[in-house]
């Protein structure tokens, strides 16, 4: 990353201001997010179950055999 200089000091805006506190907010929503998710256990058995239900069904309706 390149760093410019400024012949003199600038300020942020306002506005500038509240656009970096937003972003900060927004960081830290993230990261706890992916810190959660990262904790709680994966869908994987819940597919499997799902698949393995669907599967049942089709070969049950590929033989005439449908759900009531």
């Amino acid at each position: 990353m390149t760093a410019l200089t400024a012949p003199r000091s600038v300020s942020a805006t306002g506005f500038e201001r509240m656009l970096l506190a937003a972003a900060v907010g927004v960081d830290q929503f993230v990261a706890a997010r992916l810190e959660r998710r990262a904790a709680s256990a994966s869908p994987v058995p819940a597919q499997t179950a799902a698949t393995d239900a669907r599967s049942d069904a089709l070969a049950m309706g590929s033989v005439g055999m449908l759900p009531r």
